[in-house]
C-alpha cells in the first residue's frame, strides 16, 4: 500500500467459521498495515460471516478476540451485492475451497469490465494435510493464494504448474496467529494440555481412548494440573463438525480435582501451558513457535485420516505411555523451519517470523499501484474446463454458471427483514441439533 495514500486502507474478510475468521481477520492486519509512524492511517476491516452451519456464535467471535470495524453475517449473493456497492483495497476470503470459488466467479461476474477491484487474498488456516489438490484448484483464480510455510509453497506451486495453471499467485507467508511469550520454563504447577479437535478422531471409541488417557495421566501425576482445551460448547459449530463432543463423554467420568474442562483464546492458554499434547492440531505449531514442549500423539496410529502424518520427522510423535513417564519430545529444527514455525531460531517469534508478511505486502501494493487497474479474475475452473463440477459447486451458493445468483436465491434483491432472520437462526439451530443430536442416533441404530 503506497505511503502516500490519503484515506485509511478499506479490508473486507468474508469468513465460513470462526477459525476461518481469526485466520482472515489477522491476515488482513499482516498484510496491510498501518504505518507506525503514522503517515499511513490504520486500515478498517469490515467482517463479513458466511451464513451457514458454521457460522460463529457471538460467544465464539468474542472468544477468538480479533474485533472488526463492523462485522455482519451474509449469504453469498448478499455479500456479491456489498461488494458491487462499496469499494475496498483488499478482499480476504478465509472459506473453504468450495466457498472461495463459488465467490470468485461471482466476483469476476460483479467486477466485470471494472479494473478498480481490489487485490483477492485467499488461503489456509493451518496445516495442509488433505484434499491438497482439490482445495488448491478451488483457490485457484485470487490475485494472492496464501502459503503458510516454504514447504507448503513448494507444493502449492507444483500443484498447479502440474496442471498448467498459473502459479505466480503463490505467496510464502506464515500463520498469523503465531506469537505469545516464549516458553522460559515451569510453571507451578506444571501444566499440561489436550487441545482437542472437533472431527480428528471421529469415533466414539477413539476419543473415549484419549479422555480416559488424559484423565488417567491426571491421577497419575496429582502435581499437575491437566487441561482438556475445548474449541466449542455443545450446539455451536467450528470448521468441522463436532458429533461427539468431549463434554458429553466426560459426564460419565469422576475426574481428579487437578482435571478441568477450559474454552477461551488458545493463545491465553499457551501462557501457561508447559506441555502441549494433540492428534494433530494448528495449535501444536503454536506451540512448537513458542518453543513449548509439544506432542502429536501416535497412540491411534500414524495415519493420514488423523492427520498427524504431517508431523513425520518432526520430532514431536509420541504416546501416552510415555508421556505419563515423563517424555519431554525434542524437535527437529529443520523441520519447524520449513514449517515457518520459530523460523531462524528465534524462539520470540523475532528473526525471520516478523518479516514473514514482506513479500506479501509488496505485492499487495504493486497490484494496487498497476498501471491500468487489475485485470478479471481467471479461476482455474470454468464451465468449458469443468463442466460436470464447477456448476455444483456454484449453485450451492445460489450461483448460476455465469456466477449470476439463481432464480430464487435468497435474499438476492433485498436485505432480510426481522422475521427473515428469525426463522434462519431457527433453521441453522435446527440443522445444529439434527447433527448433533439426531444423525449420531440414527447412524447407531444403523449399526445394530
Amino acid at each position: 500500500m503506497p505511503a502516500s495514500t490519503a484515506n485509511p486502507p478499506r479490508i473486507a474478510v468474508l469468513a465460513d467459521s470462526d477459525t476461518r475468521w481469526k485466520w482472515g481477520a489477522l491476515t488482513a492486519s499482516r498484510i496491510v498495515p498501518g504505518s507506525p509512524s503514522g503517515v499511513q492511517p490504520a486500515p478498517v476491516l469490515d467482517g463479513f460471516l458466511l451464513r451457514g452451519r458454521a457460522t460463529p456464535t457471538p460467544r465464539q467471535l468474542a472468544e477468538v478476540g480479533v474485533r472488526a470495524d463492523s462485522l455482519r453475517e451474509v449469504t453469498a449473493v448478499e455479500f456479491l451485492r456489498a461488494m458491487a456497492q462499496t469499494s475496498y483495497d483488499v478482499l480476504v476470503l478465509a472459506l473453504v475451497g468450495g466457498g472461495v470459488q463459488a465467490v470468485l466467479h461471482g466476483l469476476k461476474r460483479v467486477w466485470e469490465g471494472d479494473a478498480d477491484r481490489p487485490v483477492v487474498v485467499t488461503g489456509y488456516v493451518g496445516v495442509v494435510y488433505e484434499k491438497l489438490a482439490d482445495g488448491l484448484l478451488l483457490r485457484h483464480g485470487a490475485d494472492l493464494v496464501l502459503a503458510n510455510s516454504r514447504q507448503d509453497a513448494d507444493r502449492f506451486r507444483a500443484v498447479y504448474d502440474g496442471v498448467g495453471a498459473d502459479s505466480s499467485s503463490v505467496t510464502e507467508v506464515a500463520l498469523p496467529f503465531l506469537g505469545g511469550a516464549p516458553y522460559t520454563g515451569e510453571h507451578d504447577p506444571y501444566t499440561v494440555v489436550f487441545a482437542a479437535q472437533p472431527s480428528v478422531p471421529e469415533s466414539r471409541k477413539d476419543r473415549t481412548y484419549l479422555l480416559d488417557r488424559l484423565v488417567r495421566h491426571a491421577r497419575l501425576h496429582p502435581e499437575r494440573e491437566v487441561l482438556l482445551k475445548l474449541r466449542s460448547k455443545p450446539g455451536e459449530h467450528t470448521t468441522h463438525i463436532e458429533e461427539l463432543p468431549y463434554q458429553k463423554l466426560a459426564q460419565r467420568l469422576d475426574p481428579p480435582p487437578n482435571f478441568r474442562l477450559v474454552y477461551g483464546n488458545m493463545g491465553e492458554v499457551l501462557d501457561r501451558t508447559d506441555l502441549m499434547v494433540t492428534i494433530s492440531s494448528t495449535a501444536a505449531l503454536e506451540s512448537l513457535h513458542r518453543r513449548i514442549p509439544t506432542v502429536v500423539l501416535s497412540d491411534l496410529g500414524v495415519r493420514e485420516a488423523l492427520g498427524n502424518h504431517h508431523f513425520v520427522g518432526s520430532g514431536c510423535l509420541a504416546s501416552w505411555d510415555q508421556l505419563d513417564a515423563g517424555h519431554r519430545p525434542t524437535p527437529d529444527e529443520e523441520w519447524v523451519s520449513r514449517q515457518g514455525v520459530a523460523a531462524g531460531g528465534a524462539p520470540s517469534g523475532g528473526g525471520s517470523y516478523a518479516s514473514s508478511w514482506d513479500v506479501a505486502r509488496e505485492r499487495i501494493a504493486k497490484l494496487l499501484d498497476r498501471p491500468g487497474g487489475l485485470p478479471p479474475l481467471t479461476p482455474y475452473y470454468t464451465p468449458a474446463t469443468a463442466p460436470g463440477y464447477l456448476p455444483g459447486i456454484l449453485a450451492r451458493h445460489h450461483l448460476g454458471p455465469d456466477g449470476s445468483p439463481l432464480p430464487g436465491a435468497p435474499a438476492a434483491d433485498r436485505e432480510p427483514g426481522p422475521v427473515r432472520q428469525i426463522v434462519r437462526r431457527a433453521a441453522r439451530g435446527a440443522y445444529r441439533h439434527g447433527v448433533q443430536r439426531v444423525a449420531p442416533v440414527i447412524r447407531r441404530m444403523g449399526e445394530l
